[in-house]
């Protein structure tokens, strides 16, 4: 099996643990990878995450351009955005998932950073969340906006809208990801309680042991 096919195996194979799971609708969400000689694989304009044909995965060259496969998701910038940040970025994960879409229709919320530090691992795999300005979905000029924030934050949230988060590899994407939705489920569960979160020499502790 050549890297590629392995790569197309690892975006089905993650599309349907998320979408199993609930952590993504419908058509809703997308998952792209980078070609180890370059360009990406992404999944497809209104595909579901849950029944993705490896076969059928879009291929697009360097440039943005398909060369393969069926047309790509709509919001292909996002992904090719958060690569030209982020250029060790090995993929990206963008889901509709529920608890953080709700935070992202929260008002008053920090836009600075959207979630607080409720657990050590929040800290380790998201960090800090900012909020992108809400966009039309397709909308080609939440590139720029995006682009605004991915130099220094690997995820992001879209408001109105959900997370999207890069990667070293896809498990790492995946994980962070997932990690952010159980957190934002855990702040809305303990919004109106008195919360205990990390103080910034904890933090500081865990960003020097495990930096990103």
């Amino acid at each position: 099996m050549t890297a590629e096919s392995k790569l197309r195996e690892q975006v089905c194979s993650a599309g349907a643990s998320l979408f199993n799971r609930g952590l993504t609708h419908g058509s809703t969400g997308n998952i792209s990878v980078a070609l180890p000689d370059g360009g990406w694989l992404m999944t497809p304009t209104g595909s579901s995450l849950g029944t993705l044909d490896p076969a059928r995965l879009s291929k697009l060259d360097g440039g943005g351009n398909l060369i393969g496969g069926d047309s790509p998701t709509k919001e292909a910038f996002l992904h090719t955005t958060m690569y030209d940040k982020r250029p060790k970025s090995g993929a990206v994960v963008h889901l509709h998932s529920t608890h953080s879409v709700a935070v992202s229709c929260l008002d008053g919320i920090d836009h600075g950073n959207c979630l607080p530090p409720i657990t050590a691992y929040y800290v380790m795999r998201i960090g800090k969340l900012p909020m992108v300005p809400y966009f039309p979905p397709g909308d080609p000029t939440l590139a720029d906006a995006v682009g605004k924030l991915a130099g220094t934050h690997h995820a992001v949230l879209l408001a109105n809208h959900g997370p999207v988060v890069a990667g070293s590899s896809l498990s790492a994407a995946q994980d962070a990801i997932e990690e952010l939705e159980e957190t934002a489920r855990l702040f809305l569960m303990l919004r109106h309680e008195k919360l205990n979160v990390l103080n910034p020499t904890q933090i500081a502790d865990l960003q020097r042991r495990y930096p990103s």
